[in-house]
């Protein structure tokens, strides 16, 4: 997946000679705190290349406190709800994550037209083991690391290390199957969010997994959350975008 944000004229990114230098300037640019994503709630147009909307997105956070039976953790949540007239796509994601960002829990239910599914995926980090059950059934182990990552969980992750003036190493992550994914800091250009014209931190991904091959580009606003603005995905037909509403 991509976040892209649009710009009423072209703006060229601010390209470093060394990834070095570009880490430095990333360090120097970081708000001092960690952000804590309590009671977050951000709203996403999806766009077609031409601008027409297809659907909406939602992305929220919300960080339980710590009990006398519970460690604190974090609650992410993404939904979306676009389409073309005959095939709609109604997805819904959940992620429960530990304090450090070590995956405990992860739903995903999806609808893309005739095609649904309904899965659970239970992370248990002292074994270093992942558990995936569908709805209908089927159950499968995979070994993971003593941290493991779902999808969801991970982008918070990539915006706390952000907030710190750091970019994640390339790691495995978890979407149901296991992908390997990687992050590039590729400089920092002005976007354009509602009405505003903002700076923003792009980064270049890959994704790869066992029957995909994907790289997208994100764009995180410099505030103290590190907001992701804009997610850009390559399809044959043409660049898919999602763009942070204000």
């Amino acid at each position: 997946m991509k976040f892209f944000v649009k710009t009423d004229r072209p703006h060229k990114a601010m390209v470093c000679p060394t990834a070095m230098v570009c880490s430095v300037f990333l360090v120097a640019a970081a708000p001092a705190g960690a952000p804590t994503f309590d009671g977050e709630s951000l709203h996403y147009n999806i766009n077609w290349p031409s601008g027409l909307s297809l659907g909406e997105a939602q992305l929220s956070g919300t960080r339980e406190k710590s009990g006398e039976k519970s460690a604190a953790s974090y609650d992410f949540q993404f939904s979306l709800d676009a389409g073309i007239p005959g095939f709609a796509v109604a997805d819904k994601y959940r992620s429960e994550a530990s304090k450090d960002f070590c995956s405990i829990e992860f739903d995903k239910n999806i609808s893309h037209g005739a095609k649904k599914a309904d899965e659970k995926t239970t992370f248990d980090s002292e074994k270093g083991t992942a558990t995936r059950e569908t709805k209908e059934g089927g159950k499968s182990d995979v070994t993971t690391s003593a941290c493991a990552k779902d999808a969801l969980d991970f982008l918070y992750f990539v915006r706390r290390e952000l907030a710190q003036g750091r970019i994640p190493p390339r790691q495995q992550v978890y979407f149901g199957s296991a992908y390997q994914v990687s992050l590039d800091f590729a400089g920092t250009q002005m976007i354009k969010v509602g009405e505003k014209s903002v700076e923003a931190d792009r980064l270049n991904g890959s994704l790869k997994g066992p029957q995909s091959d994907v790289s997208f580009e994100i764009y995180f606003l410099k505030d103290a959350a590190r907001t992701p603005a804009l997610v850009k995905v390559p399809l044959a037909v043409g660049t898919l975008s999602m763009e942070l509403m204000k």
